[in-house]
């Protein structure tokens, strides 16, 4: 029988949003916001826990708007990412108020998880398609050093309103084996642009191009690797900068495969990713879920 796997969801940066931030504004009329249809989707894909990844001075007003809800539907434990969860000898540095990154908040998490799990944003609606891909991975059991990644079309992650940055993956017979993060990109026929000098230049990418969400699968093997990696991170990057330096999460599986300790499989869904990088974004999103709710994919109220 298959481990049902925990899903983590990286939330400590919504601390500062629940004074009417954009990224926690209800999107339908029922005043559901995008991580109730994460969760959603990941249960009826198959995940058996949540861990949020909070600030904790965040966990009144988080549980209120979010957590109460949901923990009435499934096992849900808090992580709390602060700049003293440090590996043994080290200290915050002088200065320093900047989280310390996304590999950081997994970190915070582990020890709230028993096996496989995903990792999301949370602020991105995924589709049910990009859970059903990872839970079926990580059911499905097989070397703990193998992980995977849902990979978006990059045509399917894009706004008319701005330019956004993405990490755009390259592969091979199945698996990743590089991204590259390209902080400038723009929707074109037939696919995106990016450019690295202002605009002078732009480099077309066609579309089908996966790129990285930051929905992850993970099996046990990465356990270890999160706080050897931060270690390191902590002994030979934070010197050069100590106030801003921060360990991203697509840092330990590039640096997995680029050792050979570890494979990432690239898992491809159709399905369209929505966010609010731009306030002009809400309305889209808005539009969206009504039409999902429309053609029946969501009941008008998730938790009742």
């Amino acid at each position: 029988m298959s481990v049902k796997p925990t899903l983590v969801i990286m939330a400590a940066g919504m601390g500062s949003r629940f004074g009417g931030n954009k990224q926690i504004a209800p999107v339908d009329d029922a005043g559901h916001i995008i991580i109730d249809f994460s969760i959603y989707d990941a249960l009826r894909a198959g995940f058996g826990k949540v861990v949020c990844v909070i600030k904790p001075e965040m966990e009144a007003d988080f549980a209120r708007a979010i957590g109460d809800n949901i923990a009435r539907h499934v096992e849900l434990r808090y992580a709390y990412q602060v700049l003293d969860r440090l590996p043994a000898g080290y200290g915050v540095p002088e200065g320093r108020q900047k989280p310390w990154g996304t590999g950081h908040a997994v970190l915070c998490a582990l020890d709230q998880v028993e096996g496989p799990f995903a990792v999301i944003n949370a602020d991105d609606f995924y589709g049910a398609g990009g859970f059903r891909a990872a839970a079926e991975f990580l059911m499905a059991g097989g070397d703990v050093n193998e992980h995977a990644m849902v990979g978006y079309n990059i045509e399917n992650t894009l706004t008319e309103n701005g330019s956004v940055s993405r990490g755009v993956c390259a592969g091979r017979d199945g698996f990743l084996t590089d991204i590259t993060e390209r902080t400038t990109i723009e929707p074109r026929e037939g696919g995106a642009a990016y450019t690295e000098d202002g605009g002078v230049s732009w480099t077309f990418i066609p579309a089908g191009t996966p790129v990285s969400m930051n929905l992850w699968a993970f099996r046990s093997g990465v356990l270890e690797a999160f706080p050897r990696m931060f270690a390191e991170f902590m002994e030979n990057d934070v010197p050069k900068n100590p106030v801003k330096a921060e360990f991203y999460l697509p840092n330990v599986p590039k640096a997995l495969i680029a050792s050979g300790a570890g494979r990432v499989r690239l898992l491809n869904t159709d399905e369209r990713w929505y966010g609010m990088t731009y306030r002009e974004d809400a309305e889209k999103v808005r539009a969206a879920i009504m039409d999902m709710k429309a053609r029946g994919l969501y009941p008008e109220k998730l938790w009742d």
